[in-house]
């Protein structure tokens, strides 16, 4: 039988989610977790696939993996607890033979959380229509040897829990493209970029791409693959392990806000 789960993870301690020889990645330790409740013994006979890669840093809420096993009840029932507590099963679907998470993608969706209010959120709005329909990205992304032009299907900025976040869908992403996109627009917001530089960058190739916005903003929202999960449970370790990270972020906001203001209480002779 063949499944498909989507999966979330926190990017901070992989070195990315395509698998390596030599450093923590998310397929290394999902075929680890397979390998150990021996749901296949090769990942390429398996098929093993996932819809795409992500970059160190970058986490993920709609990552897509599948795999062909011999024993789904087993994956089921044991998966989130042979997974690390970073990465998690959130869905599982029983798919055809033929399933490939990467090609039969209809459309991606990524997240970019500002770390920082990005400035005048009024010119960044207007200037975000500019990237929507299909265009040459070469100015905001790593190209290589790849079709430069992308589609943006939808793209808008978006508030949660006082974060500002760009929302970005296409059909397909090019290299540090969205991070990229970030950045562009966090210029805009700051007053360091005009509002109509957007529409001359999509146009014309200049010598210096635009730099990515750091990797740990970005997350991997959704994606599309026309098909319906049915939801897992996370593991007790995995709801642990994110509340821990909430409450350590907040204990260094506090400590952060009374250094920065320790200056301002001391005494001067």
């Amino acid at each position: 039988m063949r499944l498909a789960f989507r999966i979330s993870y926190i990017g901070t301690r992989f070195f990315g989610s395509q698998m390596q020889a030599s450093h923590r990645t998310v397929e290394g330790e999902f075929v680890a977790a397979c390998r150990r409740l021996d749901l296949f013994a090769d990942f390429r006979e398996a098929g093993f696939l996932s819809a795409g890669r992500t970059d160190r840093g970058v986490h993920a809420r709609g990552q897509i993996v599948a795999f062909s096993t011999e024993y789904p009840e087993r994956a089921l029932s044991a998966l989130n607890i042979q997974l690390p507590p970073d990465c998690w099963c959130t869905g599982y679907a029983d798919v055809p033979v033929t399933f490939h998470p990467r090609y039969d993608a209809r459309s991606r969706t990524y997240r970019y959380y500002f770390a920082a209010p990005p400035g005048d959120i009024d010119k960044i709005t207007r200037a975000v229509g500019q990237f929507s329909g299909n265009h040459n990205f070469t100015n905001f992304a790593r190209v290589k040897d790849k079709n430069p032009y992308r589609t943006i299907l939808s793209i808008k900025l978006g508030e949660d829990r006082g974060y500002v976040f760009l929302e970005v869908t296409a059909d397909s992403f090019l290299w540090h493209q969205v991070r990229s996109m970030a950045t562009a627009l966090l210029q805009i917001g700051t007053g360091q970029m005009d509002e109509g530089t957007i529409a001359a960058l999509l146009e014309h190739e200049v010598e210096h791409a635009i730099p990515p916005a750091p990797a740990e903003g970005l997350i991997l929202w959704d994606t599309e693959c026309g098909i319906t999960f049915t939801p897992m449970l996370a593991d007790d370790r995995s709801v642990m392990y994110l509340d821990q990270l909430r409450r350590h972020h907040a204990l260094m906001e506090r400590v952060c806000a009374a250094l920065g203001n320790s200056g301002n209480n001391d005494e001067r002779n």
